[in-house]
């Protein structure tokens, strides 16, 4: 990791006979716009949706190097993340976020161990600490046959 603090830069371009253009050095371009709740077309990556896959990218990218600093064997990370947004003190946020994970290790794996690393990802996801909405965590351990390994 490179000394901290850390700066992103992404730039927008918006117009109306156009979706917002989402850019950054080194990445392709995005088209984002209104989700349908909010009139939008449902096509296309929002606001919202982008923040929901960034609590679940950050955690499975945690997740990953946590695995890897214990020496974890795993075949497959599976996640479904949910955010809520809801009307709290008469204003729209995220009132929580729920990531559902699965995860594939060797049968002789040890449980505990992969049952730790997840529940130290979701402490440790930099982005669900940066929100003030809570993160829950509901974690499977589904053993992988070898022939599943490879």
């Amino acid at each position: 990791m490179t000394p901290l603090p850390h700066e992103y830069a992404v730039t927008l371009l918006d117009s109306r006979e156009r979706d917002v253009q989402l850019s950054a050095d080194g990445l392709p371009t995005l088209e984002s716009a209104a989700p349908a709740q909010f009139g939008g077309p449902g096509d296309r990556w929002s606001p919202e949706t982008l923040l929901v896959a960034a609590v679940g990218d950050c955690f499975a990218i945690t997740f990953k190097g946590l695995a890897r600093l214990a020496g974890l064997p795993w075949t497959f990370l599976r996640c479904e993340v949910t955010g809520t947004l809801d009307r709290q003190d008469r204003l729209l946020q995220f009132t929580g976020f729920h990531i559902r994970a699965t995860l594939g290790v060797p049968a002789d794996a040890s449980k505990a161990v992969a049952l730790e690393t997840l529940e130290n990802a979701e402490r440790r996801c930099l982005i669900a600490n940066s929100l003030k909405a809570p993160v829950v965590l509901n974690a499977t351990i589904e053993p992988v046959e070898p022939a599943r390994v490879a």
